[in-house]
């Protein structure tokens, strides 16, 4: 990341949602306001979920020719970074453009 990009301020709740009408915005914060616990943790798992499936999902669009074990082991990588990743399920070696790695599939 550049210096650069690292000192720009994260745009605020307004410029992220910019599209979202006042209206509908105050619902939808209310909403999270109101919402138990259990549910706010079910909306969570559920963006965790969709987030690593289209990285997955991604994942194999780069590397179509990746097994489904190879693709959940670039996952990782993203995931959990390469040096942690690399302690869980072991090394992840390109050789000639292909990945070997040791994954318990």
């Amino acid at each position: 990341m550049s210096t650069d990009a690292a000192r720009r301020p994260l745009p605020s709740w307004r410029a992220m949602n910019a599209d979202t009408a006042l209206w509908a915005e105050e619902i939808q914060l209310r909403y999270f306001r109101e919402a138990p616990a259990w549910r706010k943790l079910e909306m969570a798992g559920g963006l965790t979920r969709a987030m690593l499936g289209l990285a997955e999902n991604g994942l194999q669009g780069r590397h179509p020719q990746d097994s489904a074990a190879e693709i959940r082991r670039r996952l990782a990588d993203m995931v959990l970074g390469p040096e942690l990743a690399a302690k869980v399920y072991g090394p992840f070696i390109l050789v000639d453009s292909k990945a070997t790695c040791s994954v318990n599939a």
